[in-house]
């Protein structure tokens, strides 16, 4: 179980986190919904120990983060992190060389699966296409924890069904997923809980049945909670 307590977070003039609080127990899948500069991105780089927060505690099954904790944790950013040398079997290895948890032939096999070519170019690749490599290489960890900011940003239709069903069926029930988009009728899928962050405050969470009980989907409420707007105002950051 993965707990958040009264997180805070400045950037000079900027809120990222404002007395943030959230519990994510083990085996949850979590839709992060939120505009751009909610907060949704600093809270995934502060489980991931990327982050320091400016105050509040990160407790993982009960106990303050450490090395371990964070050893545990797969986290996927938004940001591309490929050399240019790079093919994609490449991107493999380098993950290799540094999660002791990756699974290089299960990243095999799913390069395949998604029709991405293990020669090629990391810099060749499409939006799309790298994405999707981005997506396999965190799936192929065998971690406790794993979170993708924003897995389906350039990724087509087509294409996001496809990367919708690695995620469900590539991920373990005992993982916590958590998984941030503004696309939330696709989130709706394939999880079960979902958190809103607005002005860097959860300020509504809950299971998505418990949530949906009043007749309004999760696209109903985030038009509610957010007023149809798509960035935060108030020079908030992601």
């Amino acid at each position: 179980m993965l707990t958040c307590e009264h997180l805070d977070k400045k950037y000079s003039q900027a809120t990222a986190l404002d007395d943030f609080s959230a519990t994510f127990e083990t085996g949850g899948r979590y839709a992060l919904l939120g505009p751009n500069g909610s907060g949704k991105s600093t809270l995934m780089k502060m489980i991931a120990g990327l982050t320091r927060p400016d105050g509040g505690t990160i407790m993982f099954d009960g106990k303050p983060m450490d090395w371990r904790a964070k050893a545990a944790i797969a986290y996927m950013p938004t940001e591309p992190y490929f050399f240019n040398y790079m093919t994609c079997e490449n991107f493999g290895k380098y993950y290799a060389d540094f999660f002791a948890d990756f699974n290089m032939e299960k990243f095999s096999l799913t390069i395949k699966r998604m029709d991405l070519d293990p020669r090629a170019k990391v810099r060749e690749l499409s939006s799309g296409m790298a994405a999707k490599l981005k997506i396999i290489a965190t799936l192929s960890r065998s971690a406790s924890v794993l979170m993708l900011d924003e897995p389906l940003n350039g990724i087509d239709l087509i294409a996001r069904e496809q990367v919708l069903d690695l995620i469900e069926d590539q991920t373990d029930p005992s993982q916590t997923v958590i998984l941030s988009s503004h696309l939330v009728d696709e989130l709706e899928k394939i999880t079960d809980h979902a958190l809103y962050i607005h002005h860097g405050k959860n300020v509504l969470s809950g299971s998505i049945r418990d949530l949906e009980r009043d007749g309004k989907d999760l696209s109903d409420l985030y038009r509610d909670i957010f007023g149809g707007h798509e960035s935060v105002s108030g020079g908030g950051v992601e």
